[in-house]
């Protein structure tokens, strides 16, 4: 009887160590998984502290890219063509090219400016006789004058 008892004793000894490896072992994985974690946690504080960029990957959208490209040679061909006929308004006038840059730029007033020229009978900017201009301003202190001409000087309607 005592050997079936040490037998009984031996097997479930086996039995309960076994259990026990199991724990152990489950316990070692859980240990291990909780370490991974602590690790990966700890790399992504370094990274943060030190100011370490992460790759960083970006794509490009062809189809926008090539819209783009497409709009692009449509303006420069644009641009190409508005210069072939200012050439060739400049060639028919026989003016220089300096002339009729001159000519085309943009003549712009204060409002002011332009309402008391308006006033004294002076509409268009595009050509002002000396005579007219200072027949208009004539009402006015020197100060005044003088402020009036810079800013027609400015905007190129006299010269």
């Amino acid at each position: 009887m005592e050997s079936q008892t040490g037998d009984l004793r031996t097997g479930g000894d086996t039995n309960a160590m076994s259990e026990n490896l199991e724990r152990m072992a489950e316990r070692m994985e859980a240990a291990a998984s909780l370490f991974e974690r602590t690790v990966t946690q700890l790399e992504e504080r370094e990274s943060a502290r030190t100011g370490e960029v992460q790759k960083m990957v970006a794509t490009v959208d062809a189809s926008r890219e090539s819209e783009l490209q497409k709009k692009l040679e449509a303006a420069e061909q644009q641009i190409a063509e508005m210069r072939a006929q200012m050439e060739a308004q400049v060639e028919t006038r026989g003016e220089s090219r300096i002339e009729a840059q001159a000519r085309s730029a943009r003549k712009t007033v204060p409002a002011a400016t332009a309402q008391l020229l308006a006033k004294q009978g002076i509409s268009t900017l595009e050509t002002v006789e000396a005579g007219a201009l200072d027949a208009a301003l004539s009402g006015l202190s020197l100060e005044q004058r003088i402020a009036v001409k810079a800013q027609l000087l400015r905007a190129g309607v006299v010269g």
